[in-house]
């Protein structure tokens, strides 16, 4: 129908109805816009580092350490001058912290605050790359009764940062706890417990006209572990899924294939209902405890491994989330050093990838990625097939490697040396590490649509085969 036939009334409407749905749509390009202005050029892993250990080294020690890892940005519970002086000039960017009970001090006195930049912050800067201060530490749940102060405290530490001529490099917010969020999943139905509203409201509003993160502390083994039986594992460790077992949410038809996508997503969700879609989120704490009693049996060695591994990858892939699939949250792990000296249970003790004396507690197969940490590297490292992965999918992948990606699979035919077992899994593992090999251990190079992971253990003489064969030496099988 020609549009000079249509009544005025129903013109207007049109353009109006039109005129929503571009503005709706700018609206969301410029609060993505605005969250990735928050945010480092590339989202990244960091580590925390916490103190309740025997014997722990000093802070050059610790500085070397960090710095042979490849560690690049750390958080602090507190703001200790030692390591601050001994993190001048490496460029390792930090979060420091204002413990719990400073804020009251901080929070009721715009002096303290300033004396408190000015002691832990201009004294270092920028010798020493202070990224963001926390103020507090998932003071709503812990410390409810120092609620009052915390936007407070925080705007007064802000207002020092800006007589400082500080405030557009340094960003300043507070870790949360998951449950402040309720109703988590779906995500979409996400939202803050309204008994926190009169905190949160104005602490969103900071974060906003600030560009600062809303910090969170998210840990999917919680959620497995008082979930069980809802939850897989699978889907808590980022292990590779079929359809049928990935989480749908059903107001949004969203597939979410990780439980720390969807506690992301609930935290938009919940800011969302608060009006608010420009502020980051960035995670502040999340691992996996390699130890445990009786009750917290899957608090194990291979499952820390598997999450932090898998979490690594995800960030340093920059997958986003099924929300927002632009926006990849950054994540920093908790925690470097298993921490002894921690009340039980048994898991506090033990989040750590090393012991104090810096030797690993596990290896990490983050080597594929490249640039986080080093405990991975070993003189050899293999790409083998991920457990539980089904032979369709593997027989697909094996195709790919032998086929498009060129690897060496001349020993997995019949007859010769590694055909048996005449299995997929232990073909496909030839194969990929045969790819991995050639591809000289580059990053992504180990993945495969996400069914192969690097280890560190020589897994059969067949691979020491592979090894000889990929440079050019002669081996002799035993």
């Amino acid at each position: 129908m020609a549009l000079s036939k249509l009544p005025l009334s129903t013109i207007f409407f049109l353009l109006c109805t039109s005129l929503f749905t571009i503005s709706q749509a700018l609206s969301s390009k410029i609060a993505v816009a605005q969250i990735k202005d928050q945010q480092d050029n590339e989202p990244f892993v960091g580590i925390n580092i916490g103190v309740d250990v025997s014997n722990l080294m000093s802070a050059t020690e610790l500085v070397s350490l960090l710095q042979f890892q490849k560690v690049t940005h750390i958080r602090l519970y507190d703001a200790d001058p030692d390591m601050l002086k001994a993190l001048a000039k490496t460029k390792i960017r930090v979060i420091i912290s204002v413990p719990n009970n400073q804020l009251l001090a901080i929070g009721s006195s715009n002096a303290t605050a300033a004396s408190w930049i000015g002691k832990n912050v201009v004294a270092y800067y920028p010798q020493t790359v202070i990224s963001a201060i926390a103020v507090g530490d998932e003071v709503l749940t812990t410390v409810p009764s120092s609620a009052p102060l915390l936007v407070p405290a925080i705007e007064s530490l802000y207002s020092a940062l800006v007589a400082a001529n500080l405030h557009n490099l340094i960003k300043i917010s507070t870790p949360h706890s998951a449950s402040i969020i309720l109703d988590p999943f779906p995500p979409s139905q996400a939202f803050f417990n309204q008994s926190w509203s009169s905190v949160m409201q104005p602490l969103l509003q900071f974060l906003s006209k600030t560009g600062s993160p809303l910090m969170m502390n998210l840990y999917p083994y919680y959620v497995f572990m008082q979930n069980k039986g809802v939850v897989p594992l699978e889907n808590s460790l980022f292990k590779p899924l079929t359809p049928s077992k990935e989480m749908v949410d059903p107001n949004t038809l969203l597939h979410y294939t990780n439980v720390l996508d969807a506690m992301v997503d609930a935290a938009y969700y919940s800011m969302k209902n608060f009006n608010f879609t420009d502020v980051a989120v960035l995670v502040t704490e999340s691992g996996w405890p390699s130890k445990g009693d009786s009750k917290e049996p899957y608090a194990t060695i291979d499952n820390a491994d598997t999450y932090n591994s898998n979490m690594i990858k995800h960030v340093l892939d920059r997958s986003g989330t099924p929300l927002h699939p632009e926006i990849t949250s950054s994540v920093y792990l908790y925690e470097l050093f298993n921490e002894d000296l921690r009340s039980p249970p048994v898991s506090e003790a033990n989040w750590g990838l090393f012991y104090a004396n810096a030797t690993p507690v596990y290896l990490l197969h983050v080597s594929g990625s490249g640039t986080f940490l080093a405990n991975d590297t070993t003189n050899q490292t293999y790409c083998i097939v991920m457990d539980g992965v089904d032979s369709k999918t593997l027989q697909a992948a094996l195709d790919w490697a032998c086929g498009p990606g060129q690897a060496n699979c001349s020993e997995i035919q019949p007859g010769e040396n590694c055909y048996q077992p005449n299995n997929v899994k232990n073909h496909a593992s030839y194969a990929f590490d045969s790819y991995y090999q050639k591809e000289g251990r580059a990053a992504g190079s180990c993945d495969f649509k996400g069914v192969a992971m690097i280890t560190t253990t020589d897994p059969s003489k067949c691979f020491m085969l592979l090894f000889a064969l990929n440079n050019h030496r002669s081996f002799i099988l035993h």
